[in-house]
């Protein structure tokens, strides 16, 4: 049996793209535990100083960097990539940002926005947003991912079925995920880590925040899913449940415009009851609030729902 060893891999070694070529940065073998240095998706280009003039100058092809790869003896095409996610270190600094062309609501805010945190690194304490609006925080994985087959650089903007950007808040400490290898090692990458999010992450950023991340690789042989998958440890909205919802919705026949309808109609009633202006609303809904399907058989027309946790208000 073995016993795993751990290692780690700082956030100076890593990448900008998905690329099956690239040289590993590290081995590892199953069961050996590795902790990743994360930079946050902007690559540290925000600082306390920033103000939302630094959105327009930061480099896109910059974005969303990648510690690693590392490769695990013994993974090859067909095995998944099993991994169990443990601890958070956050560094306590993190920014949410509206970027003009980007965000599902991108033709509506076309001027750029900046909020910049201070949170606990414990996370015991929400962070707080404004005098009347604090956040529960719940660190997560924004990018994680193993190397395509195919040949040349992939950008990672995208999320892809050997995983990458997916965004998924419940990627989170306790969480176990399998990924589907598809070249020999894995080549598994980690980035883009998130001190809170909700589902849609709507304005396009969460509180996007540096942390080391510590993870167990394991590889289970002829075993990969046809897309990743996961499991997590318990409930997993208990952090924001507590005061319960309000909940707008957005009704048609496109999912994408109910969407967005759903998500208009939280941010006029955010900036009407809470004396927000429609950016910070906006953000705040990216940073906790939930898009959910709620119906998709009653055709012509599907129902899409927002939840905003109205903890959030005290």
């Amino acid at each position: 049996m073995h016993i795993g060893h751990r290692h780690t891999i700082h956030d100076h070694d890593g990448h900008l793209g998905w690329n099956r070529a690239l040289q590993p940065v590290m081995r590892a073998v199953s069961g050996d535990t590795i902790t990743f240095c994360c930079r946050d998706a902007g690559n540290g280009h925000y600082h306390h100083g920033s103000t939302a003039h630094d959105v327009l100058t930061a480099d896109p092809h910059a974005s969303n960097p990648l510690t690693g790869p590392l490769f695990v003896e013994g993974a090859a095409p067909g095995d998944a990539l099993k991994v169990t996610i443990h601890e958070f270190a956050p560094s306590g600094f993190g920014w949410t940002a509206i970027i003009p062309g980007f965000g599902l609501l991108s033709d509506q805010f076309q001027s750029p926005k900046l909020k910049l945190w201070d949170y606990d690194t414990g996370i015991s304490k929400p962070a707080v947003f404004n005098a009347d609006a604090s956040l529960p925080l719940k660190p997560f994985i924004g990018t994680i991912g193993v190397a395509p087959a195919e040949p040349g650089t992939h950008s990672v903007i995208p999320p892809r079925r050997v995983g990458g950007n997916m965004d998924i808040r419940d990627i989170a400490a306790g969480t176990v995920l399998y990924l589907p290898v598809e070249v020999e090692g894995a080549l598994l990458s980690i980035g883009d880590t998130h001190a809170a999010q909700g589902d849609g992450e709507v304005c396009g950023t969460a509180i996007e925040s540096a942390m080391d991340v510590s993870a167990t690789v394991e590889v289970i042989k002829d075993a990969a899913p046809k897309t990743p998958y996961f499991t997590t440890p318990g409930p997993i909205t208990r952090h924001l449940d507590g005061a319960g919802y309000d909940v707008t919705t957005g009704i048609g026949p496109d999912l994408m415009q109910a969407s967005r309808d759903a998500v208009s109609a939280m941010i006029d009633f955010l900036a009407r009851t809470r004396n927000l202006s429609a950016e910070d609303a906006y953000m705040l809904c990216s940073v906790c609030g939930d898009l959910k399907i709620s119906e998709i058989v009653d055709a012509p027309n599907w129902v899409v729902s927002f939840y905003f946790p109205r903890i959030v208000f005290g």
